[in-house]
């Protein structure tokens, strides 16, 4: 995390978290707000410091992140430079610790609420589209959480819970899902070895597939094997 000379008593002003900024608007609630903004602008070394330099420079770095956010989940740059102001407004806002505390807890938790209104009408639609990630690219090992929430441009934390709001599954128990329905047909219809298959559907452990294979239908893979070739 970077430093800069801000010319206040201490000198010294960090750049504020910009994991934690993100993470806040991305999946945060609104009633943490204000208690995470303290603690972001508190590691920062802002609370505490009589400097508008400190608080102008902290906040800008706040007020960049939400208005990229606002502006990537739809919000008209107008309609958030009305509410909120442009970057050369906000100075007047920051006057003080409180000030500027209250107005960044306004900033983000408006963000929050364009994000919630925005999820409302998009969830199903998300879902289909994480969906359909998981569904192109279930044979391949590294697919997680992670890596399908950035192919929908969510956070990990905020896809998950809208997946399993919208599905009624968590998504790696979709992800298992599918893994084992193909991993079914490969067993019913090619000549493969088990292990080519627990490989061919995203399994490179062949003693875990065949773990999971039997805890989702109650069969080893060579049962259910087995059992489809006498049923041709």
């Amino acid at each position: 995390m970077g430093k800069t000379e801000c010319g206040n008593a201490s000198g010294i002003i960090r750049k504020p978290d910009t994991e934690k900024i993100e993470s806040l608007l991305q999946s945060g609630g609104i009633d943490i707000c204000r208690e995470r903004l303290r603690e972001i602008l508190t590691e920062a070394g802002v609370i505490g410091l009589d400097s508008l330099m400190a608080r102008l420079y902290v906040s800008m770095e706040i007020y960049i992140a939400a208005h990229s956010f606002a502006s990537g989940i739809g919000i008209d740059s107008t309609v958030f430079c009305e509410r909120f102001g442009t970057v050369d407004d906000i100075g007047g806002r920051l006057a003080t610790e409180e000030s500027s505390l209250s107005f960044l807890t306004e900033l983000v938790q408006q963000c929050i609420m364009w994000r919630i209104e925005a999820a409302a009408g998009q969830g199903a639609a998300i879902a289909r589209k994480a969906k359909h990630y998981i569904d192109r690219n279930y044979m391949n090992e590294d697919v997680s959480l992670r890596k399908v929430a950035s192919a929908v441009g969510l956070s990990p934390s905020y896809l998950s819970a809208l997946f399993k709001k919208e599905s009624g599954e968590n998504l790696s128990e979709y992800l298992t899902r599918v893994r084992i329905h193909h991993s079914k047909e490969l067993l019913c219809c090619t000549s493969k070895l088990i292990s080519e298959i627990a490989y061919d559907v995203g399994y490179r452990d062949y003693r875990y597939f065949s773990q999971i294979f039997k805890k989702h239908t109650g069969l080893t893979p060579r049962q259910f094997q087995s059992m489809a070739n006498v049923r041709h």
